[in-house]
């Protein structure tokens, strides 16, 4: 179900609102059951006056590209909220600044800054998600991480107020971040550094080589399953207990990387979240090592 809505605000709302919508669409694993309640903004300010029309009680989602995801097959009861697609601006903001709204995927981000001469954030090509995501997890891939490069933040809180926010106020970690409650990132000013186009554009294509010959880009994932402990690669601790290839339903242990599981075609979140949990269990057998989950689960059991 798809509406244009409108509320007893001043301005009808003008993004997407849909009912019972399956995020099976809006993850990249391609599982996933209903959102009571699924919005995709228009612009920021149309964001705002959505978030005026919920219940102060409504629980909320911020969802990117869903690839960083794992929703249960039971679905989502409450509002998820997805700015790809509306929070899209991207812009050179200043001689060596880039900012991109939370909605801008990351690969797109790489491109337009190599395209502009500015270089440091190629490794924004391999990470399969948006800006907003890339901000909340500190995703990276190749050695990079995202805050390295956080000159700024906008945020927006549940009253719809917005906020600039710079990286001394947030607890900044390997795929962790914790700043101020109930507050969402709708856009970040990275500062990078000049650079030869051309060199630029080739270091992209070399590191997304890279990706294609070592991870299965062709199957449904989420990316990288389990954080790598201290000193080690949870890649190398899985493969080595065995676990490539290893199937629970039409869920798979990749074997092409045994970080990644792989939905075959007919697999359920179920399925996925099971051998998430047999992987983590039977390399703490074997190797004596607790993996951390790198992905969120959320949603009600089926």
């Amino acid at each position: 179900m798809q509406a244009l809505v409108t509320t007893e605000a001043e301005f009808p709302l003008r993004g997407e609102l849909r009912s019972r919508e399956s995020m099976s669409a809006h993850t990249s694993w391609r599982v996933g059951g209903p959102a009571d309640t699924w919005y995709r903004p228009a612009d920021l300010e149309d964001l705002r006056q959505f978030l005026a029309t919920l219940p102060e009680r409504e629980v909320v989602y911020w969802v990117g590209l869903g690839s960083n995801l794992l929703v249960r097959d039971g679905g989502i009861r409450g509002t998820v909220i997805m700015p790809f697609g509306g929070l899209d601006t991207l812009e050179q903001s200043a001689e060596e600044r880039v900012f991109a709204g939370a909605g801008v995927t990351c690969a797109r981000v790489a491109r337009f800054a190599a395209r502009a001469g500015l270089a440091g954030c190629e490794f924004l090509a391999g990470i399969p998600g948006t800006m907003g995501g890339a901000l909340a997890m500190n995703a990276g891939a190749f050695g990079g991480e995202t805050w390295s490069l956080v000159s700024s933040v906008n945020t927006l809180d549940r009253r719809g107020s917005t906020h600039r926010r710079l990286p001394e106020e947030y607890a900044i970690g390997y795929r962790h971040v914790v700043g101020p409650e109930q507050e969402w990132f709708t856009g970040v000013e990275l500062q990078l550094h000049h650079e030869d186009v051309v060199r630029a554009q080739q270091n992209i294509r070399s590191l997304l080589d890279r990706r294609s010959a070592s991870q299965p880009t062709q199957q449904p994932s989420c990316g990288s399953v389990f954080r790598n402990p201290p000193g080690d690669h949870a890649a190398r601790l899985i493969e080595a207990s065995g676990l490539k290839g290893k199937c629970i339903g039409a869920a798979q242990v990749s074997e092409k990387h045994a970080n990644f599981i792989v939905n075959l075609g007919k697999a359920q979140a179920a399925d996925i979240e099971a051998l998430i949990g047999f992987v983590r269990d039977e390399v703490e057998r074997v190797q004596g090592v607790r993996l951390q989950a790198e992905v969120h689960v959320i949603g009600e059991y089926e």
